[in-house]
């Protein structure tokens, strides 16, 4: 059914044979569009345009698109969902829960009857209406690409499938700020890495509250993340997400935020203020439109819409601050992000590592890590890497560092749930992780070559002498003038033709002398081996790199006059000096002809030369100007004085147009000085003209010939300028050497030295801080294992000594008191020099046996006070498999000893009552194996005694006991425990002929409990 009402309703369709048919989507079909929404690579104009382009919906469709997930008990959980829901959300839901792959699921027919929405099984292509919910079929995969939900065939085995991370992950890169993830009842934890993704695209998640859930894993692991903005009971979870619905976040226009009026402009800086003040991190320099909308994304979860009435709820509440701040460093990682660039980056990193001296250390530095996936990641790769090397003998250190405490300790435990199947190979988690108990914890060979360390990047010394740098997708939250600070900071740390990993978002405009691309897709590079002061960046404190100091100072190409200039004041001037002077079209260059402005059409003089793009004039001017113009720059650079050249004919569709070229030395203002401007302009060209140069287009051979040698002449006299030049500075550099080079060489080898020793001291200060921290952080997890150890053996009351290869005493429990008198003063003494208190003189011998020959003794010895202990001698077994020692544990069965003789006394006075019965006995097993026979019913049947015990009754006195009766009965005895009277059985013994036997039966008790046994006794024989 359909509520009338409804504005997005689609029509009731027929039902199909799995469920209602699938609606017409042929008319929904929506117009793309660009935007750059929530992009945080949109902030910067040196982000990588095709991170722009997205697909999208018409402003009428922007409706918000709902995930239900969950797996067991999210039935009931969505029925109280549905129940309180009402039909004209406005909203489009899918429902993607954990389903049986082998039998068809009837869950779209259940949740019709909860809800007047119609309900659909998801077919491939599908596009999500309002008002409408969308289920997944079994055994597929469901995602959401350019607002159309595809089904795939799934890839991993149907025990580590996580189809909601799969789904959540799609639907926050499409959806973006529309989308909402709801975690219902469930096992597991599927779906923590997807509610993630969409926190980070400014989506909105919610989960059920865990008390009121049938399965409670998957709602505490989702809560855990603590990237929640709800958590209430299923029934109470629909108001909630409507008020949500309609908050201004999602009515308002494309790109735009709240107004000025509610956002003062030193709002945000009073909040930047009180999260310094807190937590001591300064977050000015992130992007303004990603922090307002981390902002914007708590102010609508404590529904606030003014920002100044934020800004004081920020200064009375000290936990919301720390909130904000967890949210503002919200990043989504996981393992092998992107698997194919780390495969593209092991193919780098082999000549590499190569290259690298035997015993040598690869340096890696993983700067924002989070919760440590990528840095374990690298370790990984890393070591594949090595395997591949023969006889490798190098060591990896890898520094991973992050300025979230809790992500720093989450990435120190090592421990990560179950849903890393996905992202992780089965080969790889077999190798470097050990499966325990609700997930799977990093090996020790892994975790011992990463470091981590909190690390501020934007203040604190960087790692350096590295063989890899790895930040990826991190440099996207920055602004552009940190992210200029960064790159040259990276280039110091890294060792000459080391590699730097950065995220497929982002670029190195402006620093591309620093580095060489390798990769362009996946933005690996390698270092160039190029000087650049670090003077220049205006935040950067410590020192300059040893490599900096060491090497001649060259000037990259792109960085001749000072930069970076602050581009609105450059912008200003140039078109300020424009407006005043010129009009036509003109750019503004370097000595070097990089064009650093452009003003008017140049379209007609200059166009795009062929190879990779580069912004120079002289490759970019046209054939007829490439002469004359390469001319006058030289000249007008050279005589700093302004140079114009009229008549430079231009070949246009029309014919030859004369052209006016004009080169301006500008030498003020200040921030334009040594720049040159280069003016096109057309001269009035007659018909009479036009045709002139046309005719000369067809000159003869000397006309030619005399044009060659003019322009021949013309090099001729700008190489011999040139050599003049480069002559007259030889000899001024070579009395300015003269006079310099002996000062230099004094103070050359004490500068480097100084500077050198500086640099290191700094740099290994901070590893031995960062090394001192990581090593504290073992202390406490060491101090805590050996307390734990000691209280666990006390409690276990168990004697122990540990030994050591020389069977010295390195540790011991206290009972041991009890069979060698041991005092805490004897730690470190042989075992040999004690006298115990045991019946026992092979001791040393069985230590011995132990370690000679690996294998564990085992023995139960008495004292000389009469106790019993069963002695166990094993190897000392380190975690790395190496023998340490012995272990000797003594077990006090002393009251096992005495309840055995007891056991023992108590068979032998029952054996001698049956014994001393006049009539025949047997007592039996429950088998029917004879455990005991009497003498009278040995002389009365002609058995012997001792054959007779452990064969079955039926075997005896040749099968003559083998009666269905008799077994009838005794059965019976077993089951019901009811003993038997007077049975009258008739037999034939070979020996003795036909007897007529009346047998009892009783079951034998002790202390009122059965024993098993049965008591056969013959009451009566005739023949």
């Amino acid at each position: 059914m359909t509520d009338p009402t409804a504005d997005h309703a689609p029509e009731l369709l027929p039902q199909g044979p799995h469920g209602p048919a699938r609606p017409d989507n042929s008319q929904l079909s929506s117009e793309p569009f660009v935007s750059d929404e929530n992009d945080p690579a949109a902030d910067d104009l040196d982000a990588d345009p095709g991170v722009l382009v997205r697909a999208s919906l018409d402003p009428v469709e922007r409706f918000p698109i709902v995930a239900l997930c969950g797996s067991a008990g999210s039935i009931e959980a969505l029925e109280r969902f549905f129940q309180n829901l009402p039909p004209t959300s406005g909203m489009a839901f899918v429902v993607v829960v954990h389903l049986a792959p082998n039998q068809r699921s009837h869950l779209p027919e259940v949740l019709q009857q909860f809800t007047n929405m119609l309900v659909y099984e998801i077919e491939d292509g599908l596009k999500p209406r309002p008002n409408t919910v969308y289920v997944l079929p079994p055994d597929k995969d469901l995602s959401l690409v350019g607002g159309t939900l595809t089904l795939t065939a799934p890839t991993q085995a149907p025990g580590h499938r996580l189809p909601i991370d799969f789904f959540l992950q799609s639907l926050a890169k499409d959806a973006r700020e529309r989308a909402v993830a709801i975690i219902f009842s469930g096992m597991g934890s599927d779906g923590v890495v997807g509610l993630k993704m969409v926190m980070e695209n400014f989506g909105m998640v919610m989960a059920q509250e865990p008390e009121t859930a049938e399965y409670d894993a998957m709602p505490r692991a989702a809560v855990a993340t603590e990237f929640i903005d709800y958590v209430l009971p299923a029934e109470e979870l629909p108001a909630k997400l409507l008020e949500y619905a309609q908050q201004p976040v999602l009515e308002r226009p494309h790109g735009s935020f709240r107004s000025g009026e509610t956002r003062p402009a030193n709002a945000l800086q009073k909040i930047f203020l009180l999260i310094r003040t807190q937590t001591g991190h300064d977050f000015s320099l992130y992007k303004r439109n990603t922090v307002f909308r981390r902002i914007d994304r708590r102010m609508n979860a404590h529904q606030i819409r003014d920002f100044s009435q934020y800004v004081r709820f920020l200064q009375d509440n000290p936990h919301e601050v720390e909130l904000l701040f967890k949210e503002l460093l919200i990043g989504v990682t996981k393992f092998f992000r992107d698997p194919e660039a780390f495969e593209v980056l092991k193919g780098y990193l082999m000549p590499l590592l190569r290259e690298k001296a035997v015993d040598s250390v690869v340096r890696v530095w993983a700067p924002g890590c989070s919760t440590g996936e990528e840095a374990y990641t690298l370790a990984m790769v890393l070591q594949e890497c090595l395997d591949q090397l023969p006889n490798h003998y190098l060591k990896l250190q890898i520094f991973a560092t992050d300025i979230n405490p809790e992500g720093i300790d989450y990435a120190r435990a090592g421990f990560y749930p179950t849903n890393i199947e996905a992202d992780v190979s089965a080969d790889r988690l077999k190798r470097f992780f050990t499966p325990v108990e609700g997930g799977y914890h990093i090996r020790k060979e892994v975790r011992d070559v990463v470091v981590f360390a909190l690390h501020n990047i934007n203040k604190d010394a960087p790692f350096i002498k590295l063989d890899l740098l790895v930040c990826r997708n991190l440099l996207i939250y920055l602004s552009s003038e940190l992210q200029r600070n960064l790159l040259p900071v990276f280039h110091y740390a890294l060792n000459s033709e080391a590699l730097l990993f950065l995220g497929p978002s982002e670029n190195m405009t402006g620093f591309q002398a620093l580095f060489t691309p390798l990769d362009v897709k996946w933005k690996i590079s390698r270092r160039n081996d190029v000087a650049y002061s670090l003077a220049r960046i205006s935040n950067f404190t410590f020192s300059l790199s040893r490599q900096a100091s060491a090497l001649p100072v060259l000037t990259p190409p792109v960085m001749t006059n000072p930069l970076p200039r602050k581009e609105s004041l450059f912008v200003t001037l140039i078109q300020k000096m424009l407006l005043r002077t010129f009009a036509p079209p003109a750019v503004v260059i370097n000595n070097k002809g990089e064009i650093l402005f452009v003003n008017g059409r140049t379209g007609r003089y200059l166009e795009p030369a062929p190879g990779l793009g580069a912004m120079n004039v002289f490759d970019m001017a046209r054939e007829e100007l490439g002469f004359e113009l390469s001319g006058a720059v030289h000249r007008a650079h050279l005589q700093h004085e302004d140079v114009t050249v009229e008549g430079v004919k231009l070949r246009t569709e029309g014919g030859y147009q004369l052209m006016r070229i004009s080169v301006k030395y500008l030498d003020s203002p200040e921030a334009l000085a040594g720049l040159l401007l280069v003016v096109f302009e057309e001269m009035p060209t007659s018909k009479r003209q036009r045709k002139q140069a046309q005719a000369q287009e067809s000159l003869t051979r000397d006309s030619v010939v005399v044009a060659l040698e003019k322009e021949l002449q013309y090099t001729k006299h700008r190489l011999q300028t040139t050599v003049e030049e480069m002559e007259s500075s030889l000899e001024e550099l070579k009395s300015t050497n003269e006079e310099l080079q002996s000062a230099n060489e004094e103070l050359q080898s004490t500068n480097e030295e100084a500077m050198t020793n500086k640099e290191e001291m700094q740099s290994l200060n901070e590893e031995l801080m960062t090394l001192n921290v990581q090593y504290l952080h073992k202390t406490e997890e060491l101090s805590q294992a050996a307390n734990d150890m000691k209280n666990l053996l006390d409690a276990t009351a168990i004697a122990t000594i540990f030994l050591d290869n020389d069977m010295v005493i390195k540790r011991f429990t206290p009972p041991v008191e009890r069979i060698i008198s041991l005092l805490p003063t004897d730690l470190g003494r042989p075992i040999t020099h004690f006298a115990s208190n045991l019946r026992y003189e092979g001791l040393v011998n069985d230590v011995r046996q132990v370690l000679d020959r690996l294998v564990s003794v085992e023995t139960n010895i008495q004292t000389h006070n009469g106790e019993w202990f069963a002695m166990r001698i094993l190897p000392y077994r380190t975690l790395d498999n190496y023998i340490s020692g012995a272990v000797i544990t003594f077990i006090d069965i002393t009251a096992l000893k005495t309840l055995e003789e007891q056991l023992k006394a108590s068979t032998a006075f029952a054996e001698s009552i049956i014994e001393n019965l006049r009539e025949p006995l047997l007592v039996l097993d429950r088998e029917g194996r004879v455990l005991t026979v009497n003498r009278p019913f040995a002389q009365a049947f002609g058995v012997e005694v001792d054959q007779a015990k452990g064969q079955p009754l039926t075997q005896l006195n040749r099968g003559a006991w083998r009666l269905p009766e008799l077994q009838q009965a005794i059965g019976q005895l077993l089951e019901t425990g009811q003993g038997f009277d007077d049975l009258t059985i008739s037999t034939h013994f070979a020996d003795l002929g036909e007897r007529r036997l009346q047998l009892y039966g009783r079951n034998i008790t002790s202390a009122g409990a059965q024993t098993g046994q049965l008591l056969l006794g013959v009451s009566r024989i005739e023949e």
